[in-house]
C-alpha cells in the first residue's frame, strides 16, 4: 500500500508559460499572416496633377534658351534646362516629350510613326530585301534606302553584321527571309519584317519614304516619348512638332476598343539631361517680355 501511495502521489501542476516568452518557432499559429500587396491595374501616378504646377511653351523654353544680351540683369530669362547642357556639343542636344497615358497595364500599346512638320538629322538607315539588281531594288535604292538585295543583304544579316535602323521585305521575297532562319537575330533588336506593321509590303518605294520623313514613337511603361526638335528650333517649329506628334497619338487612341480606353495625363517637355517641364496647352508666357523673338538665341 505504502508503494501505490507513493506511485499515486499528484505531481505538483506547472502553470503556463505566456506565449509571448516562448520561442517563434513554438508559436507558428500564432503568427499574424502578412497581407498580400494591393496590385494596381493601371499605371499609378504619383504626383497631384490637380496641384501640379504647369507651363505654357514659351515659358517652359524660356528654361531652356538665354534672352538676348540687351536685356538688363533683373530681366535676364532663367536658364535651368541651359545649365545643365553646358559643355555638350548643341547638335548632341535636343528637345524631348513624354506623353503620360492613363492605360491598363494589360492593355494594347500605342505604336506608329509621325510626319513632323520640322523634321530634324535622325539617323535612319533603311535596307530592303527584295530581288536583287531587280525593279524593286532599283526604285528602293532611289527612294532613299542605303541596302538593297535579297542574298547580298541576308548573308551579312546572318553574320551579325546589322548597318542598318530599319529594315523592310516586300512581298516576293517573304518566303526568303523565313527560310533564311534570320529571326533570332532581327527578333530582338525590333528589326524583323512582317505584315501586321506594314514592313512586308509591295508598295517598297512609298514605304521607304514614308519611315525616311517620319519619326517612330512607341509606349512604354504608360509614356510615349520622343524627340522633336534641336535647342535651336524656334517655338513655333517646337509647338507644330507638338501639335502634330499629339493629333497622331490622339489618332491612335480613338481606335482602341473602350474595353482598354487610354487617355492623356499630362504632356512634359524636357531636354536630353535636362528636368522636365509639364505643359498646360497654352503657347504665350505669363510674362509679356517673354516673346517667341526672345527664345530664338543659339544655344
Amino acid at each position: 500500500m505504502a508503494r501505490l501511495r507513493l506511485s499515486l502521489a499528484a505531481r505538483p501542476s506547472i502553470p503556463p508559460i505566456p506565449q509571448f516568452l516562448l520561442p517563434s518557432a513554438s508559436r507558428r499559429g500564432y503568427a499574424t499572416k502578412e497581407k498580400p500587396k494591393k496590385k494596381h491595374k493601371s499605371f499609378r501616378s504619383y504626383r497631384d496633377l490637380q496641384i501640379q504646377e504647369r507651363y505654357s511653351l514659351l515659358d517652359a523654353l524660356r528654361y531652356a534658351v538665354p534672352g538676348p544680351p540687351s536685356l538688363d540683369t533683373s530681366d535676364t530669362v532663367t536658364s535651368y534646362l541651359r545649365a545643365v547642357e553646358v559643355g555638350r556639343p548643341p547638335d548632341s542636344i535636343k528637345y524631348d516629350i513624354a506623353v503620360k497615358l492613363k492605360t491598363l497595364k494589360n492593355g494594347p500599346v500605342v505604336k506608329n510613326r509621325v510626319r513632323l512638320p520640322h523634321p530634324f538629322g535622325s539617323d535612319v538607315r533603311i535596307a530592303v530585301i527584295c530581288k536583287d539588281d531587280g525593279p524593286t531594288a532599283a526604285a528602293a535604292l532611289e527612294a532613299g534606302a542605303v541596302m538593297a538585295g535579297e542574298e547580298t543583304l541576308l548573308a551579312p544579316i546572318k553574320e551579325g553584321k546589322i548597318l542598318f535602323t530599319h529594315l523592310l521585305c516586300h512581298d516576293e521575297s517573304a518566303k526568303a527571309l523565313q527560310e533564311a532562319g534570320v529571326g533570332r537575330i532581327l527578333g530582338p533588336k525590333g528589326l524583323m519584317p512582317n505584315t501586321k506593321n506594314g514592313t512586308i509590303t509591295s508598295r517598297i518605294a512609298v514605304m521607304v519614304r514614308e519611315m525616311l520623313g517620319a519619326e517612330e514613337y512607341k509606349e512604354k511603361m504608360g509614356v510615349v516619348r520622343m524627340g522633336i526638335g534641336p535647342l535651336n528650333f524656334t517655338p513655333e517649329m517646337i509647338s507644330a512638332n507638338i501639335k502634330a506628334v499629339m493629333a497622331s497619338i490622339k489618332q491612335d487612341l480613338a481606335k482602341i476598343d473602350h474595353q482598354f480606353a487610354k487617355q492623356v495625363e499630362e504632356v512634359v517637355l524636357s531636354t536630353t539631361n535636362g528636368p522636365g517641364f509639364s505643359l498646360n496647352g497654352g503657347f504665350k508666357s505669363v510674362d509679356e517680355k517673354i516673346t517667341p523673338e526672345v527664345l530664338c538665341s543659339a544655344v
